[in-house]
């Protein structure tokens, strides 16, 4: 056997390794075979080969999976720029590069930079495979789709948010002439737009385009589906949105049995249907029920993802909110200070609005512990930062301006009461008008 017979020999069988770990869910033994793999195919086919593209892209991928979104954004840079180079920019594996790194921009919170490369693939798919192709349904225009849900919800850009509310409606109109009403595709779009109407305060209309999906699913896939799990846990945070509490435990409740039972108790889906069900739970009151989920959703966060994944930093802040709700303001100080505010940081920059999310929840904790010249420091900093991302009339700005004069009042600083009275009652009616889009809500759409 010569050399390049045996190299291929190695490629071949790490491969199937590479896949079968995977396809366990095992992406940190996925990804020491994939850089034996790229080493490989370096090694035998050079730098700019496609295959060599394409174990960058497994890589990355396995990156994303891991939560290492900076390590794959570099590595998606670096294969878009060599696709281009070999292969044009107008290559459908250019454009999946695209895509892929879209994607992991979104993933970090840069949603322009996701919108500017999400809407250059929606035209170039568009041009060359036409409207109708799936392609550019079932991904490109989903992909924009969501992009422009998350630049409405983290910047409350309502127009962005009617860009997403229209192209929905537009892509499940496609879907159904060309793929049929019941088309898994189809129920996709209907459960996207369903989440785009929850995010206008459009429940009733949310609520009805949810039971449709589930009942589909339902009938379809039978009780044991994750998508069908996926619809009745969607429709459980509907239910808790429009005050139907009791309504929406018992969704959550049977949404964990039955993730239990199928994926075991160590799944991702089984942490997020857990987290659901915490925050369904916290609604009503029922803080303790709560606590000791999100404690045990932490703890095994920690265990199957590693301290860096984004889904802990979630974990982390949800347990930081019912500490409080329980009193336990020192736990919820620690919990902020030291993993959650810090992570958001390094993650996603001082001026990202889950950030300024953290600083506003750690500024409320040293308020509540009555350090009122800490929090009314981060406040301020919150104050200015959104001012500079947003606009002063905007209501997260609103709502930050209110934090900062309650905590000049309780901290009887006299002389700075009165300047910011009248903002503050400004703030509170212009943020009565927006309330109905201030909501957060986690939603599992496949």
């Amino acid at each position: 056997m010569d050399a390049s017979q045996h190299n291929r020999r190695d490629f071949i069988i790490t491969e199937r390794e590479r896949i079968w770990e995977k396809g366990k869910g095992k992406f940190n033994a996925a990804e020491q075979l994939e850089e034996n793999v790229l080493s490989l195919h370096k090694k035998v086919l050079g730098d700019n080969h496609c295959h060599t593209l394409t174990s960058m892209a497994n890589i990355a991928y396995t990156y994303y999976s891991l939560g290492r979104f900076n390590a794959a954004q570099q590595l998606e840079e670096d294969v878009l720029s060599s696709s281009k180079k070999v292969l044009g920019d107008n290559h459908p594996d250019t454009l999946n590069s695209k895509a892929n790194l879209a994607s992991t921009y979104h993933a970090l919170g840069k949603f322009h930079a996701a919108e500017q490369l999400e809407e250059d693939i929606l035209s170039l798919r568009k041009k060359v495979l036409g409207d109708n192709h799936p392609c550019t349904l079932l991904t490109s225009m989903g992909n924009l789709a969501n992009t422009y849900h998350a630049l409405g919800k983290s910047y409350h850009a309502f127009g962005k948010l009617n860009n997403a509310k229209q192209l929905k409606e537009d892509a499940l109109s496609l879907r159904k002439k060309v793929l049929g009403y019941n088309h898994p595709d189809t129920l996709i779009s209907m459960a996207n737009l369903a989440n785009t109407y929850h995010a206008f305060g459009n429940l009733n209309a949310a609520e009805q385009l949810e039971r449709d999906v589930l009942f589909m699913r339902e009938k379809a896939l039978g009780n044991y589906h994750p998508d069908k799990l996926t619809s009745m846990a969607n429709l459980g945070n509907t239910f808790l949105a429009l005050g139907k509490l009791e309504s929406a435990e018992q969704p959550q409740e049977d949404v964990l049995a039955l993730t239990k039972e199928v994926l075991g108790d160590n799944h991702p889906h089984t942490l997020t249907s857990m987290s659901n069900l915490a925050e369904t739970y916290h609604a009503p009151g029922k803080f303790n029920a709560s606590e000791q989920l999100e404690e045990d959703v932490l703890s095994l966060s920690r265990k199957l993802l590693g301290n860096d994944h984004p889904d802990r930093l979630i974990s982390m802040a949800n347990l930081g909110m019912t500490y409080p709700a329980l009193g336990k303001f020192n736990a919820a100080e620690q919990l902020e200070e030291d993993n959650v505010l810090a992570f958001t940081r390094n993650l996603l920059g001082n001026n990202h609005p889950h950030t300024l999310t953290s600083m506003t929840n750690l500024a409320r904790t040293y308020y509540a512990l009555g350090k009122f010249n800490i929090a009314e420091q981060l406040h301020q900093d919150v104050v200015s930062s959104r001012r500079k991302v947003l606009r002063s009339n905007q209501p997260h700005t609103l709502t930050s301006i209110g934090h900062l004069s309650r905590t000049y009042y309780e901290s009887k600083m006299k002389g700075r009461i009165c300047p910011c009275r009248d903002i503050w009652c400004h703030a509170v009616t212009k943020c009565l008008c927006f309330s109905l889009y201030s909501g957060s809500r986690k939603v599992l759409v496949p």
